[in-house]
């Protein structure tokens, strides 16, 4: 039982980044992008500095021709009640990207005390989020 329990936490680590570990990653230079899978508008708003603005209703062959496929994408949304970032990953990852999913979105890497760059004084919630 244990085994099952490992593995699922593994896989899990695998998959998935907290602000923490992608702060650090950025800060080390490691092989990461950070892509905000949100509406063009919404990345205007707010954004997770250093951030590139790819809505995951646009991704497909011709929109990510120029991405480097030896780097590990982590993608993001405005938080835990949107499932834009799993969007965004699933359809990199079946075009062949290394992904992972930012824990808690733009609302938890905020809460962290983490750097947003975009429009001052208005943020990106609820429906503008256009996912």
């Amino acid at each position: 039982m244990q085994i099952d329990q490992l593995n699922h936490y593994q896989k899990k680590l695998a998959y998935e980044m907290d602000s923490w570990d992608l702060s650090v990653a950025l800060k080390q230079d490691e092989n990461v992008v950070v892509v905000d899978g949100r509406s063009a508008e919404a990345y205007e708003l707010e954004h997770i500095s250093g951030a590139i603005s790819l809505c995951h209703k646009d991704i497909n062959v011709h929109a990510t021709e120029n991405l480097d496929k030896s780097v590990v994408y982590v993608c993001y949304c405005d938080g835990i009640g949107c499932n834009g970032s799993t969007k965004t990953a699933m359809k990199l990852l079946t075009l062949g990207f290394q992904v992972k999913e930012l824990i808690g979105g733009l609302d938890w890497w905020k809460r962290d005390g983490h750097s947003t760059s975009g429009v001052e004084g208005r943020a990106a919630t609820g429906e503008s989020c256009g996912c």
